[in-house]
């Protein structure tokens, strides 16, 4: 399908984590000035405050069900967004933090929007990960940061690095394949823990984090000994920060062949 001259179009924007504190004036400009707005949040508070910005905000949470596979969900809503744009409507999707970050929705819409002639694009917004290097004071240029979903850790044959930084997304799913269940229990995680342990200690020290959602909250920062985790209270949007427990190794075969070019850069300087 060519859509070129339609008008229809599709922004998908980011309200970043904390309430009111975190959109862009670019983000909250499209949702003003959309025809339809579709909610991809989880709290009524926040789509309140969102229906203060624009008469038509659609939520797209009834798309969830118990025992109902996410997929099927997010290709409900990817349909739900698709059907206003192909009407001609200017539409937005809000989602939280950034829409690009463990979004599949805004992704697909986007994408089909455009495979059919329509103008589609992402505005970013300030995720869990921006949050997470605020709060814990974390700079990834320090030693390296490695970020892994906790599922695909456990499918998937990964390699850590223990000399950086590793964090886990969406622990409080680990382990589950059948994206019909929001959490998971303390024998998954153990699990987690034993794959974690081929790594680290199991008395190195992590870290639970959960960015704040409300500016009369504080973030969630909760140091545990790593072999604790299955019976912490991890919730899905808890995220697990693992310092490293190793010093960076030199390697001084790549150090001797950098020396090497810089002596031979000098060499011809002084030529």
């Amino acid at each position: 399908m060519n859509a070129s001259g339609s008008s229809g179009s599709l922004v998908c924007v980011g309200l970043g984590m904390t309430l009111g504190s975190h959109i862009s004036p670019l983000s909250r400009s499209h949702i003003e000035q959309s025809d339809v707005v579709f909610a991809g949040l989880s709290d009524s508070i926040v789509e309140m405050w969102l229906a203060r910005m624009h008469p038509d905000v659609r939520s797209l949470q009834p798309f969830y069900r118990e025992g109902k596979s996410r997929l099927q969900t997010y290709r409900q809503m990817v349909d739900a967004i698709l059907a206003e744009v192909r009407a001609g409507k200017k539409v937005c999707g809000v989602f939280y933090g950034h829409p690009g970050v463990f979004a599949w929705a805004p992704h697909k819409s986007i994408e089909i929007a455009r495979s059919e002639g329509y103008r589609a694009h992402m505005e970013p917004g300030i995720s869990a990960e921006d949050c997470l290097y605020a709060d814990l004071g974390i700079d990834p240029g320090a030693y390296g940061c490695q970020h892994f979903e906790a599922g695909q850790l456990l499918f998937y044959k990964r390699r850590i690095d223990p000399s950086a930084y590793l964090v886990l997304w969406q622990v409080g799913l680990a382990g589950d394949k059948s994206l019909t269940r929001f959490s998971t229990g303390a024998a998954y995680r153990q699990v987690l823990v034993d794959v974690l342990a081929r790594d680290y200690p199991l008395e190195h020290e992590v870290i639970i984090y959960r960015a704040a959602t409300l500016p009369i909250q504080p973030p969630r920062i909760e140091k545990v000994a790593l072999r604790t985790l299955p019976q912490a209270d991890i919730d899905v949007p808890d995220t697990i920060v693992i310092p490293p427990c190793l010093a960076m190794q030199p390697d001084m075969g790549i150090r001797a062949r950098l020396a090497a070019l810089d002596q031979a850069e000098a060499q011809v300087s002084a030529a």
